[in-house]
């Protein structure tokens, strides 16, 4: 069995097929049994395709991309951590919690942090009210 990539003379769609030779192709194209599959056209031509080469360095990097990605859990969770034991968890009202202490003065004894919309989280940009955004996973992900 050999697969190549084909495009299609008449709408210019690239579509793989396999055959099962070079000669079988040669063959079905001759009796014009090859059609696109989109505009039904029979002006199929075999493009140029790249060899699938086994990469080495591939099987190298993917357990130390696999232990980086562990590394940067370990940390966000980390920091989840001292999040949860130094401010307060207003959930959703992270918004409304957050103006309070700009405009009202509300005093705290913790920062807080909680949930906010993208939109929300502009708004308090747009207002002057500083926040940060970091990655949050659930317990139970993990």
């Amino acid at each position: 069995m050999i697969k190549y990539q084909l495009i299609c003379g008449g709408c210019n769609l690239i579509f793989d097929s396999w055959f099962a030779s070079s000669k079988e192709f040669e063959k079905l194209k001759k009796k014009r049994l090859l059609s696109c599959h989109k505009c039904n056209s029979l002006k199929i031509e075999k493009s140029l395709m790249k060899p699938n080469v086994l990469n080495k360095t591939k099987h190298q990097i993917e357990p130390i991309l696999k232990e980086k990605n562990l590394s940067i859990n370990k940390k966000i969770k980390e920091y989840q951590n001292f999040i949860k034991k130094n401010f307060d968890y207003v959930g959703s009202n992270f918004a409304y919690e957050a103006r309070s202490i700009h405009y009202d003065k509300k005093k705290r004894n913790k920062g807080i942090f909680g949930k906010a919309s993208n939109e929300d989280l502009m708004e308090l940009k747009e207002e002057g009210i500083e926040t940060q955004s970091i990655p949050w996973f659930d317990d139970k992900n993990n």
